[in-house]
């Protein structure tokens, strides 16, 4: 048996790309803001891994790494969930999916009211948590979903589990996903349930995001067709569509992600184990909190080492993120940021410096080598790191 462990720390970036001042991004940093901010996180196992001494990031580095380490850019124009997973799995998409900006137009708008049988309200860039405090009473009176934008390719749906039944909550999420196809193609509707009453709405764990269906071949694709296990933990089922799997895991936030994660590591699986770990983002990022970011890490940081000792010899375990989200910035979207690249194996080098990679796509490419496949995206560092 032949195993990858593959965890996306959910936005977990590790400092601004070249072009970050096209997204407004200059200056993000999000490991190294949190760690300041707090006056420095307790996360001596990433720290041990190599999370300090990836160039160019500002955190003070450790001697004698038990991990090899680099970052990667991402060669899509784009600071997204959906294609930063995508560029990861080995598909870059060249042309970036559609962002409204202000609002979506009356075609688009008019249309979904038709298709679902309703108005709704909304319509304009918000923070979720925010939003449903401002138009929560309204939606309870009319039962009118709140429909709104980010800066990221995306629209949001907001509705109260007591008002719309969750099966209908994401009934119109499908409906919505259909439409928005072709020219108008955003790359996720996202369902997002809340609860509460007026003055205390709260979200739910119950989101689900509608992805656009992969525009082309992953590594997921490759493994599946192979016949290697490809399971899914956290939201990696939704960003593809279920494309590529064949065991899926749906957890709702980083406690079950990675109590899921270790469970697998018990089994075994022959392939990939791809996880997501959302809390990151959804709960910290998004809200500019950055004392519960720098918790959600040192969370993880404690059960990584458990994770370790569950390897097999040949086992390799890839710690990565798949864009920014600095809870520091004024703002509360996404950021255009390097994600970090780390990597354990017991067989494996130790303190290798992986650099910066120039497509997130490198860790697809390593592996489809580490399975003897080639792929047609990236380049693996299988070689740099194997004894």
């Amino acid at each position: 048996m032949s195993r990858i462990a593959l965890i996306v720390l959910d936005s977990c970036g590790v400092g601004e790309l070249p072009d970050a001042a096209e997204f407004g991004d200059a200056g993000t940093n999000t490991i190294r803001h949190v760690d300041e901010y707090v006056g420095g996180m307790t996360i001596p196992n990433l720290k041990n891994l190599g999370l300090f001494n990836i160039e160019d990031t500002g955190l003070k580095p450790i001697g004698d790494p038990i991990g090899c380490f680099g970052k990667s850019r991402e060669r899509g124009k784009a600071k997204d969930t959906t294609n930063g997973h995508f560029e990861i799995a080995g598909l870059v998409v060249e042309t970036p999916f559609k962002v409204f900006g202000d609002e979506f137009p009356p075609r688009i708008i008019s249309e979904l009211e038709k298709r679902i049988g309703t108005k709704v309200i909304g319509n304009y860039p918000a923070s979720g948590t925010e939003i449903i405090q401002v138009l929560g009473d309204e939606h309870v009176r009319t039962g009118y979903p709140i429909v709104y934008l980010s800066a990221d390719s995306l629209m949001q749906i907001a509705m109260h589990e007591s008002v719309i039944p969750l099966e209908r909550q994401y009934e119109i999420c499908r409906i919505a996903r259909e439409l928005l196809t072709g020219d108008d193609t955003v790359s996720r509707v996202i369902c997002r349930p809340f609860t509460g009453e007026s003055g205390n709405y709260y979200r739910t764990e119950n989101r689900k995001d509608f992805s656009v269906d992969p525009p082309g071949e992953t590594v997921l694709d490759l493994l599946k067709e192979k016949g290697k296990d490809v399971i899914a933990v956290g939201k990696i089922e939704d960003i593809f569509n279920r494309r590529g799997i064949t065991k899926i895991d749906h957890t709702k936030n980083n406690r079950e992600g990675i109590q899921a994660t270790l469970k697998y590591l018990d089994t075994d699986y022959d392939g990939l184990l791809f996880v997501n770990l959302v809390d990151f983002d959804m709960l910290y990022g998004h809200r500019n909190n950055p004392n519960g970011y720098a918790e959600a890490l040192e969370y993880f940081d404690k059960y990584l080492p458990d994770m370790m000792d569950k390897l097999k010899e040949d086992d390799i375990l890839i710690v990565t993120a798949d864009h920014g989200c600095d809870p520091t910035t004024p703002g509360t979207d996404h950021t255009r940021e390097h994600i970090p690249i780390l990597v354990y194996g017991k067989n494996l080098r130790k303190g290798v410096n992986l650099g910066v990679r120039e497509t997130f796509a490198d860790i697809a490419a390593t592996v489809a080598e580490y399975f003897g496949y080639e792929f047609s995206a990236g380049t693996s560092f299988l070689k740099e790191i194997v004894e």
